[in-house]
């Protein structure tokens, strides 16, 4: 159980964990934590509500870290040639490129799923 209270900034080192104790930057808590586990599968998609009508391509149930996440969501990006970001464990990728990253996540190994119509 973490500690409440005590040091949270440091001249020294910046903002600190409240857990670790560490300089922000040297934090490891966060690193090793537990992923959620669904059913294995990757389910790609594509959505449109709040964005206006534009339609992006959703990647959803990648078994990786957020770092590693990022990584995949910027070669996905350069694949498919177009803008993105990585939320909340999704990547969005814009446009409608759904058969291509199917495509591409399968080759890697990945039990990928076309969702949506």
């Amino acid at each position: 159980m973490a500690k409440r209270g005590g040091l949270t900034w440091s001249s020294d080192g910046g903002a600190t964990c409240p857990r670790c104790r560490r300089p922000a930057k040297a934090c490891t808590c966060g690193r090793g934590a537990a992923q959620p586990v669904g059913d294995g599968r990757v389910r790609v998609g594509r959505a449109t509500q709040g964005r206006k009508g534009k339609g992006v391509t959703t990647v959803a149930g990648l078994p990786l870290p957020p770092p590693e996440l990022a990584k995949l969501g910027k070669e996905l990006k350069r694949l498919c040639g177009s803008g993105g970001t990585v939320k909340d464990g999704v990547v969005e990728i814009q446009g409608d490129h759904r058969d291509r990253v199917v495509a591409w996540l399968a080759e890697r190994g990945y039990e990928v799923k076309r969702a949506g119509g």
